[in-house]
C-alpha cells in the first residue's frame, strides 16, 4: 500500500505565477491546493509560501487576505512552512527598498537589502553553500539554483536566547557580496531561489521539504 501523498496548499494571495509551483510540488509528489481560504491554509501538511515583487505589495497582499496571521499561528504550533523569494525575505525583520523601510514579519533579525553587486538583478543559476545538518539540500549540496531578485539579507546576526536551543541552519550564496540563500529553522524554512524553476535539483529539494511533514 502506497503512503499518501502530503497535503500541501499554495498560498494563492495574488502574488505572480505561481502555477509553475503548483505543478513543481505535484510532481514532487504532493497533493496541491491553491488558496487563500483559512482552512486550506492552517489544516494542510505544509504550507508553500510564493512571493513575486516589492518587499512591501507582498507585505500589504499577505496582510489584507489575513495570511499573516495564518503563518503565524501555524509556526506558532509547530506547522511546516516554506516562505520562496520574497515569501522568504518577509520573514526578516525589515525590507529596504529606494529608501523606504517596510516592516517585515520578523521571525529571524535581518534587513532585506540591495545587493552591492555590479549586476542587479540577480538572475540565473547559482551554486549555494548549505550547512553540513541541512535537510532541505540533502544530496543536492553541489547543484545549482534558479535566482531571480535584486535584494537580498546580507548580515546574520542571530543569538540564540537558551543554550539548549538549536540555532537555525543558514545556507549562503554570492552575488556580489554573500547573501543569505536558505534557513531552516524548525517548521519553518524559507529559500531564497525558485525550487520551482530550478529543474530536477528544485524538485528533490521540495521532495526533501515533503519528507520532512
Amino acid at each position: 500500500m502506497s503512503e499518501a501523498k502530503k497535503k500541501v496548499t499554495v498560498l494563492d494571495y495574488g502574488s505572480g505565477n505561481i502555477r509553475s509551483a503548483v505543478r513543481a510540488l505535484e510532481y514532487a509528489g504532493a497533493e496541491v491546493t491553491l488558496s487563500a481560504k483559512a482552512a486550506n491554509v492552517l489544516e494542510c501538511d505544509g504550507l508553500f509560501v510564493p512571493g513575486v515583487g516589492a518587499f512591501a505589495a507582498v507585505m500589504k497582499a499577505l496582510r489584507e487576505v489575513g495570511a499573516l496571521q495564518w503563518i503565524g499561528r501555524r509556526i506558532a504550533g509547530g506547522r511546516p512552512v516554506l516562505g520562496i523569494c520574497v515569501g522568504h525575505q518577509v520573514l526578516f525583520e525589515e525590507g529596504v527598498e529606494h529608501g523606504i523601510r517596510t516592516r517585515g514579519m520578523g521571525e529571524w533579525p535581518g534587513v532585506v537589502e540591495l545587493l552591492d553587486a555590479p549586476v542587479v538583478p540577480h538572475m540565473g543559476w547559482n551554486t549555494v553553500t548549505p550547512p553540513a545538518d541541512s535537510k532541505l539540500f540533502a544530496g543536492i549540496e553541489s547543484e545549482r539554483f534558479y535566482f531571480v531578485h535584486s535584494y537580498a539579507v546580507q548580515k546574520w546576526e542571530f543569538d540564540v536566547a537558551q543554550p539548549k536551543m538549536k540555532p537555525p541552519a543558514v545556507t549562503w550564496s554570492e552575488h556580489g557580496v554573500p547573501f543569505v540563500a536558505g534557513v531552516e529553522n524548525g517548521p519553518l524554512s524559507a529559500l531564497q531561489f525558485h525550487p520551482e524553476k530550478s529543474g530536477e535539483a528544485g524538485a528533490q529539494l521540495l521532495r526533501n521539504w515533503l519528507a520532512t511533514l
